[in-house]
């Protein structure tokens, strides 16, 4: 059974939307499905009734009562599947309510402070975040409902039919050594017994269906995600000639979701022969037990079955748990994912906001760091300390050994990187942009993919055609009046996105540009062509960069590199 720990955790998922300001339409249909679902007890504890009538105007024979009887159940029958299929209905927009505003916080969350890139950093166990937010959010939602609003049901029912059941079967008399016995209700006694039996052992059997059903939604994610690696990365294989081991690896993650699988299989087929026989057991069980009094007269035919009828309603309320636990087993594994993902964003946001105290704007014209060490997830120095001052309109080029902490240092001025000591300023309401070595195009229109991460709806076409036009792009610019969606980065050759890239800061015109390697895949005369373009286009812009080329020195009047001392860490220090 699930700890206080696991309700805690379950709580503080659920909770947020109902206290939410956005709540008032998920409460009212909260509040009309669970009218709905009482409604639906009420007319079968109405049938439940009808049942003793039908029944006994066939015993005696009575046609009248017996057609009144059928068109009473007609009005029945169709009210309780007008409920029903509005039941449903109902619930279906709750969980769309829900689940789209956990969607969105979500989203916002893993989003905000670019949670997605420092939670790789991490690297504690929070796998396929993307399922996480589409999948188990889903499955989170829709298995709360279902497990919740069945126990409401199930509760009213037994509340409903204990009363009817403790009545109509009246006491069961016996004798054991000469004592007289006498248990009143009996019935009640009966299925309370047989439904505590069956909820124990559903339990010990399927307890192991928690951790499985979590390992297959893990395995599952991961097997996904490899085939999305390779659909991102198709060249890279196709020019390796990866094929071979590709599909090993594919196979590799589909033997954990087929042993996995077998194993929630086994335990399905055990837990499936135990409840199937606790279900068919039911069915004849209070006819066994109600025989005695109705072939001794006590009762007459009617009683009998609204004796089976009313054992039926309470048996099954009371056997919820029982029909529910492999639904409850994918439940709390949904619940123990999504809690350790937002434990992984609590995390990040703690990080962030350490960093943030570091990294701060200021009214200064300079970037500056005073004192910064840059360290390794790990903990290992990667350089430093340093201070320097990156002053404006100054082009600075920084070069050093590979793996020396470059890029890593670009990062924690952008403020994606917590792993640092020190201090670092950012002139106040400066604009920064990062061009990285493999530039980013999202999935979208060409306009779209050089104006991002800007909104092209705000930037003039001209502009937009003047900017691809200065990077060397102009064989683009007619298919800018195609509205259709491109993945350009399978488009684009390496060099092409790499200069798309310089189309961009052109549009988005940053008081600081720093690149990394951005021109990389070019040749050193169109290196120096784009190189060019900066100071023609953008004279406010203050040019970063990171290369080794030496022709770079040309267009960078100050130089930053590395001097490799083996008894100390790694330091910068300004050379010409």
């Amino acid at each position: 059974m699930p700890n206080q720990g696991f309700f805690s955790a379950f709580l503080s998922l659920a909770k947020p939307y109902w206290t939410s300001r956005e709540r008032a339409k998920g409460l009212l249909l909260l509040a009309s499905v669970i009218g709905l679902s009482l409604g639906l007890v009420w007319i079968n504890v109405r049938l439940n009734s009808w049942n003793a009538s039908f029944y006994n105007a066939i015993q005696e024979k009575k046609i009248h009562d017996f057609y009144r009887l059928l068109g009473t159940f007609t009005l029945l029958a169709f009210a309780f599947i007008g409920m029903g299929v509005y039941r449903l209905y109902l619930q279906q927009m709750l969980q769309i309510e829900w689940r789209t505003w956990l969607n969105d916080r979500y989203l916002a969350n893993w989003l905000d402070n670019r949670a997605y890139y420092r939670m790789q950093l991490l690297d504690q166990g929070t796998d396929n975040p993307d399922q996480r937010i589409a999948e188990d959010l889903r499955l989170f939602v829709d298995t709360t409902l279902s497990l919740g609003l069945g126990l409401l049901s199930s509760v009213v029912t037994l509340i409903s039919f204990v009363f009817i059941l403790w009545v109509i079967s009246g006491p069961l008399s016996f004798s054991i050594n000469s004592i007289h016995i006498v248990i009143p209700g009996y019935m009640v006694w009966f299925a309370l017994f047989y439904t505590l039996a069956g909820s124990l052992l559903t339990h010990k059997i399927g307890r192991p269906l928690i951790q499985l059903q979590f390992d297959q939604q893990r395995f599952e994610a991961d097997f996904r995600f490899s085939l999305v690696r390779l659909r991102e990365n198709s060249e890279g294989v196709a020019l390796y000639r990866g094929e071979g081991e590709e599909l090993a690896n594919f196979r590799g993650r589909f033997r954990h979701v087929i042993r996995n699988w077998r194993g929630i299989m086994k335990k399905q087929k055990e837990l499936g022969f135990f409840t199937i026989s606790y279900s068919q057991i039911a069915i004849i069980f209070p006819f066994v037990v109600a025989a005695p009094r109705y072939f001794s007269g006590a009762i007459q035919l009617g009683g009998l079955m609204q004796i089976a009828s009313a054992f039926g309603q309470v048996q099954g309320a009371l056997s919820w748990f029982i029909d529910a636990y492999t639904q409850f087993a994918t439940w709390k594994a949904t619940v123990d994912r999504l809690t350790g993902f937002s434990e992984s964003l609590r995390q990040v946001r703690e990080e962030t906001k350490a960093a943030g105290e570091r990294r701060r704007e200021e009214g200064g014209e300079a970037v500056g760091l005073e004192g910064v060490n840059i360290l390794l997830p790990q903990g290992q120095s990667l350089f430093g300390p340093a201070s320097l001052r990156l002053k404006p309109g100054e082009a600075t080029l920084i070069s050093g050994p590979s793996g020396a902490g470059k890029s890593t240092l670009f990062r924690a001025i952008a403020g994606i990187w917590p792993y640092w000591r020190g201090r670092i300023s950012i002139p106040q309401g400066a604009r920064l942009l990062f061009l990285p070595q493999r530039p980013y195009l999202p999935v979208g229109t060409l306009k779209h993919a050089v104006c991002y991460p800007g909104q092209p709806e705000l930037t003039d076409d001209a502009a937009v055609r003047e900017a691809l036009n200065a990077a060397g792009l102009a064989q683009l610019i007619p298919r800018l009046a195609n509205p259709a969606e491109e993945n350009w980065a399978q488009i684009l050759s390496g060099g092409e996105q790499q200069r798309l890239a310089f189309a961009r800061a052109l549009i988005n015109r940053p008081d600081w540009l720093f690149l990394d390697e951005a021109t990389s895949a070019l040749p050193d005369s169109e290196q120096a062509e784009l190189y060019r373009l900066l100071p023609a286009h953008l004279p406010q812009t203050t040019v970063i960069s990171i290369g080794h080329r030496a022709n770079l020195s040309e267009f960078h009047p100050r130089r930053l590199t590395w001097e490799t001392d083996a008894a100390a860490p790694t330091a910068p220090y300004l050379a010409g």
